[in-house]
């Protein structure tokens, strides 16, 4: 008994102190990860253009035009509401001048009708197919017009100083029910813009998304609000009206060059049962939608 008792250094208490301390689990990174992240998989979309407004606070630059009398959206002439406080000067005068130029019958380039890679946020606002590949080190985005991917990098940060890319180098992480992505360096090219009325951005561009399932209901009425405004958009997006949720996209953009203050916008995807289709953008000297040439960037002056 008592050479049993010289092994008992511990008390019972202190025994089952050490054995829940085994059970501990402790984030590496620190972040707030879900048990059980939540399922963002299948085809999503929304049947139309634009960024939506928030439910409160700053909100990004929407047309100047009329709601549309069809109920389609006119792509003919693209004006953004340069009066919107968000814009600083500078970017204001941008968004005006285009705004004249489209309304002369003369669409100005941008990334879709140039082929050119669709940076975010203007992503959100052209692109009406989405798809998420949900691993363990990474979420992949995939867009169905003109193969545009993204790739998010999960629990895990920036490197110090970021390669500038086109769709910018992204970092993600669950805080319980939402994936939230940060986004910086984003390339600024020729015709790189922040929506469909050619509001600039520059690579000071600081971009947070916050994704997660709403209740299809909430879904529906988010979209029909938002379709009042820009009209439905070309093709058909056929909509599962059986399926339980949709899928939100929260975002804020920050951008101390051409804003005067961080804003926020959202996109509200519903379940498409439409099959997966690739939209490949080739270079044509007619725009299919309104047969029309198309506008290209031209230098103001010579390089040489």
């Amino acid at each position: 008994m008592a050479k049993f008792t010289s092994y008992s250094i511990f008390s019972t208490s202190q025994v089952l102190l050490l054995i829940s301390a085994m059970f501990l689990v402790q984030p590496a990174t620190g972040v707030e990860n879900a048990a059980s992240p939540p399922d963002f998989s299948g085809t999503w979309a929304h049947s139309t253009f634009g960024h939506e407004q928030p439910p409160s606070g700053p909100g990004p630059v929407t047309t100047m035009k009329p709601p549309p009398q069809n109920g389609f959206f006119d792509d003919s002439a693209n004006v953004g509401d340069y009066t919107n406080a968000i814009l600083k000067p500078e970017a204001a005068a941008i968004v005006k001048k285009l705004g004249e130029m489209s309304l002369s019958g003369n669409n100005f380039p941008d990334p879709s009708n140039q082929c050119a890679p669709q940076s975010p946020p203007y992503v959100f606002a052209v692109q009406q197919g989405l798809q998420m590949l949900q691993d363990k080190d990474q979420v992949t985005i995939l867009y169905n017009l003109d193969n545009q991917v993204r790739r998010v990098r999960l629990n895990t940060s920036h490197p110090e100083h970021a390669t500038p890319s086109a769709m910018g180098d992204s970092v993600g992480h669950y805080e319980g029910d939402t994936l939230v992505i940060d986004t910086v360096g984003i390339k600024v090219g020729p015709t790189t813009m922040v929506d469909l009325f050619g509001t600039p951005q520059s690579e000071a561009l600081h971009l947070i998304e916050r994704y997660r399932l709403i209740d299809a209901a909430e879904a529906k009425v988010a979209a029909e609000r938002h379709l009042k405004i820009f009209g439905r958009g070309p093709g058909s997006i056929n909509i599962d009206a059986a399926y339980s949720k949709g899928l939100q996209l929260e975002f804020t953009v920050e951008d101390p060059v051409f804003f005067t203050m961080p804003w926020s916008a959202q996109i509200t995807y519903q379940r498409s049962v439409r099959q997966w289709q690739e939209n490949v953008c080739a270079e044509s000297t007619i725009d299919y939608y309104n047969g029309k040439q198309p506008a290209r960037p031209t230098a103001e002056k010579p390089d040489f």
